[in-house]
């Protein structure tokens, strides 16, 4: 363009505007540029070309934001350019209809993507999908968990991860993760839209999940089988936060320090963010790095953590100190704290809780313990340190809807179970936790089964009803019957969750076992998806093993669906389910399991279909440990902060062998589904936690020994039994041998009797003799009569439907008069608010 002519006699601000002219004439004549200038582009530049065909609305507005995010382009080397197709000569995409509403990404006079102007909506649109055109080399979309995992394998040992999930391509969490990934080239990037991928490395996301961002350590992860470590941004998605937040994850995981903390600092103060000291002893310095770099994990991108010499500190700072708190803001004086845990430490940073030694508060405990001694009594015996009471106390005003559960007398009972063929009833105590805390599960159930036909829910207070209990040999609080065909019941003895409860109601209302008579219907039943199904396969001659596997369903009615089949060609079905005579089929989603009966009593069978309902690879948890603890085995039991690799489980699956289960129980837990699980972990460890995942070898019911698989080694079948093989002979050292005493509870019961007056003689109820026997046994320092069945947690026989209770009972008893009395008893206690 030819400068514009300027008279000689112009003026300061003439030549001003004539300067601002000319610079405005050259940024349009560079914005819309004639077809020849596409043959001078340079061979490594990159340009956004829109052909401009269309002066349509929308047109207008594209171009707008086009214009807009010109200048932001411009600072990551790439032009905008706009070509009018209707002046000079006509271009190839400006006859192509095909170009409409589409701009092209060149470098040099290479097409590398088309971009539907309808993704160009606004400047972080543009911005977001023009760089990840030109970076997709290094930012991979990741549509499953399988191409995250693949991804992440790949990257091991070399290259660490920056993965986001971002709610939609071209949003402003996508434009900063772009230009994160412009600047960052020693860094992989990747990113999806798929909520899915989102759930699998972070559970409990909402249906519609903010973005996120995740900083994956795969360069430490040198071993396949070792998960990269994942560390998420806790801030939103923007250019600064992921700046700032991938200057912290470039900085040492633990700094050491030799010199005074008030001189000290990190890039962790500079960004806003405190300092956590671990103050190190010289004897104890290795065990000190563990904790220091375990804490660091926890708190990696929300604090620094720095390993300081106990020698470094000033000689008034308290011996008993352990932990030094650096804030940065100015001025303020580094504090000295004593913790007791490493928990304490990560809530000290995420919920600003501080505890520190004060002379105040030494003061206050000696006299706490002063009076205590001076009160005479056993003050811990006088703490309920019970959560379910505490349960109760907390809720005592939630109103529970207990609209669909209808409540049962003496009279009402036998005429409401007359009604319907199936009713579930809860036997309760109106005064004690448990069953006040039941009552609200049940509920729960109640309103989840309301409307289903044939069944009803009632409940029955043995504290108004002792005589109706005692009929049905009620010996303990709470229970749940469900009384189906007339006389028969079923008592429930599983946990008390409400899935656990409902699961038990509904299998109740099914008759067991159950008969078929064809093979169609054989067939039907195995293909029963909705839980485990177990068919007896029997000819005429098994008497016997039929009537074992009979009882074995009554007794297992409620926990698991039985099927029989006892007809002449039962031999055909044996050929064609390859199960010899006398057999069981378990029918699983999953798979088929074929069992060959070899003992004929009830209880053979009860233990043979028990044990194979068991996982061969279970998931501990609270509500499963019973099951396998009870096995009396050693546990293999790998502890995970989240799934399993799909490499490191099938490695655990292959040592799951049937031969190998009769020795230890392979098993696995999640610690995000078990939180108890960092408390086991605790218990065994201290506070000095071994990275996860963690193999341990439990051997609970001999010797309590705790042995822990090398940290060093990969877990593979190999690699397992070998390290079996040693510490069977010796060559491990246990990492904690656990206590040989009994699990029991660390306070005895209240001694409700002893707290009530004298009851008169129609009110009690005595046990099996005479009155001085039971004086004798008193003396003696014996039990007060031997524990009923129920009590010892056996279920009952539905022989022993009159308890010994009730043989010698008093005609004419009723609890009800002594309510009142224990009501005034509890007023004259020190304590005991709770009762």
């Amino acid at each position: 363009m030819p400068w514009p002519k300027m008279n000689r006699c112009a003026t300061p601000f003439s030549l001003l505007f004539l300067w601002a002219t000319y610079m405005s004439a050259t940024r349009q004549a560079e914005d819309m540029v004639p077809l020849e200038h596409l043959s001078s582009l340079q061979q490594s530049k990159a340009s956004l070309v829109n052909f401009q065909r269309d002066t349509s609305a929308s047109a207008e507005m594209f171009l707008e934001q086009l214009e807009k995010s010109t200048e932001v382009l411009r600072d990551y080397g790439i032009s905008v350019l706009k070509v009018n197709c209707h002046s000079g000569k006509a271009s190839g995409y400006c006859r192509d209809d095909s170009s409409v509403g589409k701009s092209y990404l060149f470098r040099g006079h290479t097409l590398l993507r088309e971009l539907p102007t309808d993704a160009l909506f606004s400047v972080d649109a543009i911005v977001a999908n023009v760089l990840f055109a030109l970076l997709f080399n290094e930012v991979k979309y990741v549509a499953t968990v399988a191409d995250l995992q693949k991804l992440e394998n790949s990257l091991k040992g070399h290259r660490d991860l920056v993965f986001a999930y971002v709610q939609a391509v071209g949003t402003a969490e996508h434009r900063a993760l772009m230009e994160a990934a412009f600047v960052y080239d020693s860094l992989k990037f990747a990113l999806t839209t798929e909520v899915m991928v989102l759930r699998s490395i972070r559970s409990g996301e909402p249906d519609v999940p903010s973005s996120k961002l995740f900083f994956c350590h795969c360069k430490v992860a040198t071993d396949l089988d070792q998960p990269c470590r994942r560390t998420l941004m806790g801030q939103p998605l923007t250019t600064l936060n992921i700046h700032r937040f991938l200057k912290l994850m470039a900085e040492p995981l633990v700094a050491e320090a030799t010199e005074d903390p008030e001189k000290f600092s990190t890039t962790h103060l500079h960004l806003g963010l405190p300092l956590i000291f671990i103050l190190a002893h010289e004897e104890t310095l290795e065990a000190d790095k563990g904790i220091a770099e375990f804490v660091a994990w926890q708190l990696l991108g929300k604090a620094g953590v720095v390993l300081l010499s106990r020698s470094s500190i000033s000689l008034d700072v308290l011996p008993q100190c352990n932990v030094a708190l650096k804030t940065p803001e100015e001025g303020v004086p580094v504090k000295y704290l004593v913790l007791k845990d490493v928990d304490e430490i990560i809530a000290l940073v995420e919920n600003g809780k501080q505890s520190e030694p004060t002379q105040e508060r030494e003061e206050e405990e000696e006299e706490e313990e002063e009076e205590e001694e001076e009160d005479g009594e056993n003050y811990e015996q006088e703490i309920q340190d019970d959560e379910v009471v505490e349960s109760v106390v907390r809720d005592r005003k939630r109103e529970l809807p207990l609209e669909h559960i209808q409540t049962l007398t003496e009279d009402s009972f036998a005429p409401a179970l007359a009604k319907t063929n199936s009713t579930a009833v809860l036997f309760y105590a109106s005064w004690e936790a448990v069953s006040l805390v039941v009552m609200q599960s049940y509920a729960e159930v109640a309103g989840r089964l309301k409307g289903t036909p044939e069944i009803m829910f009632a409940r029955v207070n043995c504290w108004d009803w002792p005589d109706l209990c005692a009929q049905q040999n009620v010996t303990q609080f709470p229970t749940i019957k469900m009384y189906v065909e007339a006389e028969r019941w079923l008592a429930y003895s599983g946990m008390w969750g409400v899935e656990e409860m409902l699961r038990f109601i509904e299998l109740s209302r099914t008759s067991c076992p159950v008969k078929l008579t064809t093979a169609e219907e054989v067939e039907d039943y195995l293909r029963i998806k909705t839980s485990v199904s177990v068919l007896g396969l029997f000819d005429s001659s098994m008497s016997e093993a039929r009537e074992a596997f009979v009882g074995a369903g009554r007794v297992l009615s409620g926990y698991v669906t039985t099927g029989i089949y006892d007809e002449e060609d039962a031999e055909i079905l044996s050929h064609k389910y390859k199960a010899p005579l006398p057999a069981l089929l378990l029918a699983r989603p999953e798979a088929r399991t074929v069992i060959h009966l070899s003992k004929f009593s009830v209880q053979d069978v009860v233990e043979v279909i028990r044990r194979a309902l068991l996982e061969t690879f279970p998931e501990i948890t609270v509500f499963s440990l019973p099951e396998y603890f009870q096995l009396e085995k050693p546990l293999l039991l790998l502890f995970s902060d989240g799934a399993l690799a799909e490499s490191q489980e099938g490695e655990m699956r292959r040592l799951a062998t049937e031969e190998r289960r009769e020795e230890f129980v392979p098993c696995w837990m999640n610690l995000k589904n078990t939180p108890a699980g960092r408390g086991i972990l605790k218990a065994y460890f201290g506070s000095s936690l071994p990275p996860l995942p963690l193999l341990l070898w439990i051997n609970l019911h001999s010797g309590g020994q705790v042995f822990a698989f090398p940290p060093d080694q990969s877990v593979s079948e190999v690699n397992v039994l070998a390290w079996i093989e040693k510490l069977k002979s010796g060559q491990e050292v246990p990492s904690t041998v656990l206590s040989g005493d009994e699990w029991k509870p660390r306070l005895p019961a209240y001694d409700f009797l002893s707290m009530m007056e004298p009851p008169l003689p129609e009110f009690t109820i005595y046990s099996r003799g005479s009155v001085g026997s039971y004086q004798k046994e008193e003396e003696e320092g014996r039990p007060r009569g031997k524990a009923s069945p129920g009590m010892t947690g056996e279920d009952p026989t539905e022989d022993s439907v009159i308890s010994e209770l009730e043989k010698d009972q008093p005609t004419g008893g009723d609890l009800r008069g002594t309510a009142p009395r224990l009501a005034a008893r509890e007023k004259q206690a020190k304590r005991h608010t709770e009762l």
